[in-house]
């Protein structure tokens, strides 16, 4: 849903913030370019470079679990969930993208800490590479939105 009409969102403030990024690397082009959308825009809402840590594992079956591993930590704020995931000629993508998305989901919930989710599911590349920056500034706001509003909770 690109173009999607988002809303309004509150002023965003990411100072005293720890996030961590885990980042796939299949389809490493694609999200290296989500990776640094994402800190670019973690930085620009005041999230300190020292606050960021970023995770890489080889794909999007393995981040859930290194999410896990950082959400057992009791470090973070927030956690971003980076990958890339394009269909192919066999059912495999929609288990790695049902899979994926359902482990980001069951980490946050679990451990009761925001995980914006921007691990792309598409149908190729071009797709992929249209989103690769807006997905990852929308990734980092999502994060610092929601360990604010958190904190509020």
């Amino acid at each position: 849903m690109q173009d999607a009409e988002q809303g309004s969102a509150p002023e965003l403030d990411g100072q005293g913030l720890r996030i961590a990024m885990v980042q796939a690397r299949f389809n490493e082009s694609i999200t290296d370019a989500l990776a640094a959308a994402c800190r670019d825009e973690l930085l620009a809402l005041g999230v300190d470079a020292e606050d960021i840590d970023l995770v890489r594992v080889p794909g999007a079956l393995e981040v859930p679990l290194a999410l896990q591993a950082l959400a057992e930590s009791e470090s973070y704020d927030a956690l971003i969930a980076l990958g890339c995931v394009i269909r192919g000629e066999t059912y495999h993508f929609e288990l790695v993208a049902n899979e994926s998305a359902a482990g980001v989901t069951r980490v946050a919930l679990d451990y009761q800490i925001p995980i914006a989710n921007a691990i792309l599911t598409t149908e190729d590349t071009a797709q992929a590479e249209a989103r690769q920056t807006g997905k990852g500034r929308d990734a980092a706001r999502v994060a610092v939105e929601m360990a604010r509003l958190l904190e509020d909770l």
